[in-house]
């Protein structure tokens, strides 16, 4: 009987992890895991299609969580609903601003231009600190002005 007691409540405990893992304090930083996503215009499957996006990676910010959806914003500032499961952990960002940003070998102006990158190219992102942030696009990795990303923190 306790065998089947203590199982029963190891069963329990591991289903709620998935359940605590999306209960994150809001908001929060996340990014698309599909090439294609609905945003709705409420936290259901019945709500009409507001917007379609077509960019895997994409940086959104979850600015509510409701069961087993969450209300997202985009780079562009529009909000709307997308089912949680198509939302990944992964942190990326998005280059912001006006003219080309430059992507540095070291957080330090002075260090070797690696390459420009226009507004709204998506990379991974990396460490951030002293107002730079570590961003990978493909093979290419180096290191960006925080205030010319969005999906930062400091964005």
């Amino acid at each position: 009987m306790k065998g089947r007691i203590f199982t029963t409540m190891l069963a329990l405990a591991a289903l709620s992890i998935p359940a605590k893992a999306q209960d994150r304090e809001t908001p929060y930083w996340a990014s698309l895991r599909a090439n294609e996503i609905n945003m709705r215009v409420g936290p259901s499957a019945d709500y009409k299609i507001d917007w379609v996006y077509r960019r895997k990676g994409l940086p959104v910010k979850v600015v509510r969580v409701m069961e087993g959806w969450r209300l997202v914003q985009d780079p562009d500032g529009t909000q709307g609903w997308i089912a949680a499961r198509l939302l990944s952990p992964e942190r990326s960002a998005i280059v912001a601003g006006e003219g080309l940003a430059a992507m540095y070998e070291d957080a330090d102006q002075s260090s070797t231009l690696k390459w420009r990158l226009e507004p709204g190219v998506v990379g991974s992102l990396g460490d951030c600190s002293r107002g730079w942030c570590e961003l990978t696009i493909g093979n290419r990795a180096g290191w960006v002005r925080q205030e010319r990303l969005w999906g930062t923190d400091g964005s």
